[in-house]
């Protein structure tokens, strides 16, 4: 089990600490300004490694749980990803240390292979393991800047993850349902609408009904 370490904190909140109530140059504002970001993320930093070491003890207390069969996801697979026709689809089962993880991959493309989607469906048993392929279920994230954004949010209640690229056109969505399934779509030469589109042509209920 992780745990945190209360320096952490105090390296965080030292900074503040010293500065509140202090008056000074627009210099000295800044280097306040400065810091306490530092103390909001490194706040920030502890409270995701508490909520991993929760999450480490939840699921080590359920024990291994089996994947569904990789033919299962692929059958969920849609045909076409907003208008994009599949050329191929793959499935694979792997494991270590009694966990195993199952997937399913489907790329999709226009003929000339400008506009590429790739959607994959991942059960990893709802182990530990998942903390690692879904690490952003676990934090906040909300990021942009002058090329695109990169943000964690809901769909419906599922906890997901954004991240777009406008100036190459190139983005990706991934969900995490009933805290085992990852559905992720990743894009190439497309909008996030057509990614995120892309995305609700899998079945999520569905999914979620697998075992």
């Amino acid at each position: 089990m992780i745990r945190t370490n209360r320096n952490w904190l105090w390296a965080g909140l030292l900074p503040v600490m010293l500065l509140v109530g202090c008056g000074g140059s627009k210099e000295e504002e800044e280097e306040k300004e400065k810091k306490d970001e530092e103390s909001v993320s490194a706040l920030g930093a502890v409270g995701a490694l508490k909520e991993m070491a929760n999450q480490a003890e939840e699921l080590s207390k359920k024990g291994p749980v089996a994947t569904v069969d990789f033919r299962s996801l692929k059958e969920l697979l849609p045909a076409d990803a907003d208008g994009l026709a599949r050329k191929e689809a793959t499935g694979e089962k792997n494991g270590a240390a009694g966990f195993t993880v199952s997937t399913a991959t489907g790329k999709y493309g226009n003929d000339d292979g400008s506009e590429t989607i790739e959607l994959s469906l991942i059960d990893g048993g709802g182990s530990a393991m998942m903390m690692g392929l879904a690490a952003w279920s676990m934090i906040e994230v909300d990021k942009e800047t002058e090329n695109g954004y990169e943000k964690t949010t809901k769909m419906g209640d599922n906890k997901a993850y954004e991240k777009y690229d406008n100036a190459n056109k190139d983005g990706e969505i991934a969900v995490l349902v009933n805290k085992r399934f990852i559905v992720s779509a990743k894009g190439r030469g497309v909008s996030m609408d057509k990614i995120k589109a892309a995305l609700e042509d899998v079945d999520l209920d569905k999914l979620a009904d697998l075992k």
